[in-house]
This record gives C-alpha cells, sequence and structure tokens, in this order.
C-alpha cells in the first residue's frame, strides 16, 4: 500500500498556485482562440480551432499544473478546464445571453464536451509527471538506474 505524502502548508499553497495558473492558462487560451464550446452555429463550428480548443490547450494546460505542483498533479490537472467551462457555460446562460445565430448547446452535450476536454487534460498531467520525476512508472529514479560504481562495491 502506497503511503501519501502528508499534506503541508506548503503542498496546499502550491496546489492552490498550480490550480489558478492552469484556469489563468485555459481562460487566456479561450479568449485567444475565440471558441466557445458551449454555443453552436452550425457544423461549421468544428474546425482546427476547435480541436486545437478542445485538446492541445488542455493537455498543455495538464502538463502546467502538474509541472507546477509536482507528483500528484495528475490528479489536479481535471479541476482547471472544469472550472473554466463551468463559469463559462454560466456566463452565457445568466449574464451575457446567447449571441444572434448560435444556441446553447444541451447541458448533456456541453458535459460530454467537456469531459474530453478533462481527459486531454489528464494525459498533459500525466506528461508532466513523467517529465517531473524524468521516468515513467512507479519506482524512483534513484532505485531504478543504478550508479556503476555500485557494482564493483558489491562485489559484482
Amino acid at each position: 500500500m502506497s503511503k501519501l505524502p502528508p499534506l503541508t502548508g506548503a503542498r496546499l499553497i502550491t496546489g492552490v498556485v498550480a490550480v489558478i495558473m492552469g484556469c489563468a492558462l485555459n481562460y487566456i487560451g479561450d479568449s485567444l482562440l475565440g471558441v466557445k464550446i458551449e454555443l453552436f452555429r452550425g457544423i461549421l463550428d468544428f474546425n482546427g480551432l476547435w480541436v486545437l480548443d478542445m485538446f492541445v490547450l488542455p493537455f498543455i494546460v495538464g502538463v502546467l499544473v502538474a509541472v507546477i505542483f509536482g507528483l500528484g498533479g495528475k490528479w489536479l490537472c481535471y479541476f482547471p478546464p472544469l472550472i473554466v467551462k463551468s463559469i463559462s457555460y454560466l456566463e452565457i446562460l445568466y449574464l451575457n445571453g446567447i449571441p444572434e445565430g448560435a444556441s446553447l448547446m444541451p447541458f448533456g452535450m456541453w458535459a460530454l464536451f467537456v469531459t474530453v476536454v478533462m481527459t486531454a487534460a489528464a494525459f498533459g498531467g500525466v506528461m508532466g509527471e513523467i517529465m517531473v520525476k524524468k521516468t515513467y512508472g512507479r519506482s524512483p529514479r534513484d532505485l531504478l538506474y543504478k550508479q556503476r560504481g555500485n557494482n564493483a562495491e558489491r562485489g559484482v
């Protein structure tokens, strides 16, 4: 059974900072791309920018969150896309209104899209943890890669 690291104040602050930075990057990326997955204007809405907003941007957000938080960041990387997309949906629903020529995505379809976005962020989170850990798997790097000099000392 694995032992969880203690929840210290520094770890909590690092987690909050990682989620806030992930939300900021996701919001800025959404604004720069100009894509609102909450709105449906027709089949031509699904273009290259939409693909970037659905897959590439959340992947980068996941990597950022995992690199800032460190090991365990793959669990935190789900939250920034969920927070940003939820706020955007509620903003359109209650504050800005639906633009002319568009319709609000039904909640079930929107939830499916948000799940896809969160999955892309999870892939980014795993990649970020691999970058932090410098190896893939469960063992720490110092246990996986033995130094060549250690064999001579042990008589091997």
